[in-house]
């Protein structure tokens, strides 16, 4: 009987609400985990829904409610295509939600709504074009159990993120069009500045963190004025390399109107009033590619360029790889002898000999995978020390190397983004069959990241040193397999993708 009453007790103390917390727009009310110690808000509105007027417009402040507002659900996701093509990444890591234009929504997870702990905010990957907060792995439940607070966000994605068109330049205010999914990362910055404390989180102690093309926001934020003082800290997880470019707003006007023409519009106005389906129809021989552009005003200047001229929000970082980053591609550890020496004398130009001598043809496989894992790590290297000429604090990188376990683990192995479920410790989010030893590399991983958002540096009790970079030495963290400081490459190696990185990147122009 006694036990019986402490189930029940147990029951309906897991199924008592939240309290209301009071955010600038009204009360929000969460649902608490089943032991009461993290209360997660789902949907919170950080802008007003870009619809009707308000497409490619930058976000306007959310539009305050009576009540209590339930934050119980996921918000629909903003607009994307289907995903074509599942590849390495199970259902678990793809947008399954309905979407809407009404998608400007954030979500929590605390430990409570008093105190002042560090905060995490996420952006997702996805090209640009794809992604959701609602992705099951992006549960940030591990995370705030670690001591801080975790905001996830939906920001507009693909045209409706990232047009660009004179029209919408003549009419901004600004002089700029486009940028607008990453305006909608600063309006939900803006919000944990104005909010967060009421939910125990400090608004002077903000990490901004990103994967793929959420890495591309964060070194964009990195760059940005409008940006300022609304964080501290940041990681960009697959996405910290040299030659990074953004074309000029001027060039991808061009693209608005070519978009603009394809879809059969006489204006801007006719573009705005377009429905959703017709906007997102492909038409055939038309292809765009929507993203981050030099606008002027959220990004003044190339993000390198930027960096070059030390006028970054200067905060400490930590970016790394998967070892395996383009495994989704057919070719890759496929290529043939003749295949791999093309790409060589491609690549490397007059020092293909040399490259080959170290990558040989012979064995063009691991010669492909070996020099493609070297490739980003020697980038990331170069980054840093072009970024250690203005910027006065520390840069952590990191190798993630484990492959996950499931029947295509060795066809894919440490694919791009397979990280994500133990940076999230949320396993139990994707169905794989995980082992032991799976757990205990989640616990160790989240452990690093808690650190790092907590006091901008990754190590903490129990867990192996993970020193900032060097910029004189080729070493790096791996992650995963062990849990060490490993060299990039050999040192020959290192000095040869050095000099055809960086002639590589003067001939794109600086």
């Amino acid at each position: 009987m006694f036990r019986f009453i402490c189930l029940s007790l147990f029951i309906l103390g897991a199924a008592v609400a939240a309290k209301p917390v009071h955010t600038d727009r009204g009360l929000v009310e969460g649902v608490p985990t089943a032991d009461n110690a993290i209360t997660v808000f789902r949907s919170i509105p950080y802008a007003a829904p870009p619809v009707g007027d308000l497409r490619w417009r930058a976000p306007k402040p959310a539009v305050p409610w009576k009540g209590v507002l339930k934050a119980e659900h996921f918000s629909r996701s903003c607009m994307q295509a289907a995903a074509s093509s599942l590849g390495p990444w199970t259902e678990e890591y793809m947008d399954q939600n309905e979407r809407s234009e009404d998608c400007l929504y954030l979500n929590v997870w605390t430990g409570g709504t008093t105190g002042k702990r560090p905060v995490f905010l996420w952006i997702h990957g996805g090209a640009f074009d794809q992604g959701s907060t609602s992705v099951a792995l992006y549960n940030g439940e591990a995370l705030a159990r670690k001591g801080i607070v975790v905001v996830t966000i939906n920001y507009r994605l693909g045209v409706f993120g990232f047009l660009t068109h004179p029209e919408l330049t003549q009419e901004s205010g600004t002089h700029s069009s486009g940028n607008y999914g990453l305006l909608d990362a600063v309006a939900a910055l803006q919000w944990v500045k104005a909010n967060i404390a009421a939910f125990g989180g400090d608004p002077d102690r903000v990490t901004i963190a990103g994967q793929s093309a959420g890495a591309s926001a964060v070194h964009a934020l990195l760059a940005s004025p409008l940006a300022k003082g609304l964080f501290h800290a940041a990681i960009a997880q697959s996405g910290s390399r040299i030659g990074n470019r953004q074309r000029p707003l001027v060039d991808v006007e061009k693209d608005g109107l070519r978009f603009q023409e394809v879809k059969r519009a006489g204006s801007l106005k006719e573009l705005r009033a377009m429905p959703v389906y017709l906007l997102m129809a492909p038409v055939e021989g038309a292809v765009f590619r929507w993203g981050p552009v030099v606008d002027g005003a959220l990004l003044p200047d190339t993000v390198a360029a930027i960096f070059e001229q030390g006028k970054q929000n200067d905060v400490v970082t930590l970016t790394g790889w998967c070892a395996d980053e383009s495994s989704a591609d057919a070719k890759y550890g496929k290529s043939t002898s003749e295949e791999f020496e093309r790409f060589a004398r491609r690549l490397a130009g007059d020092l293909a000999d040399e490259f080959l001598k170290m990558y040989p043809a012979s064995t063009p496989g691991p010669s492909q995978i070996e020099s493609a894992r070297a490739q980003n790590m020697v980038s990331t290297l170069l980054w840093a020390q072009q970024r250690s000429a203005h910027s006065k604090t520390a840069v952590y990188t990191y190798l993630w190397d484990h492959p996950l376990p499931g029947p295509k683990r060795d066809r894919y192995g440490a694919f791009h983004s397979s990280e994500l479920p133990y940076m999230f410790n949320s396993l139990g989010s994707v169905k794989r069959p995980w082992e032991p030893a799976d757990s205990a590399m989640a616990e160790k991983t989240t452990s690093y990241w808690a650190n790092f958002v907590k006091t901008g540096d990754p190590n903490g009790e129990g867990l192996p040193k993970w020193p900032p970079v060097d910029v004189n030495s080729a070493v790096t963290m791996e992650l995963g397999e062990r849990f060490e400081v490993r060299p990039i490459a050999d040192a020959a190696r290192v000095k040869l993708l050095e000099a055809i990185l960086t002639r590589a990147m003067g001939a794109v122009g600086r």
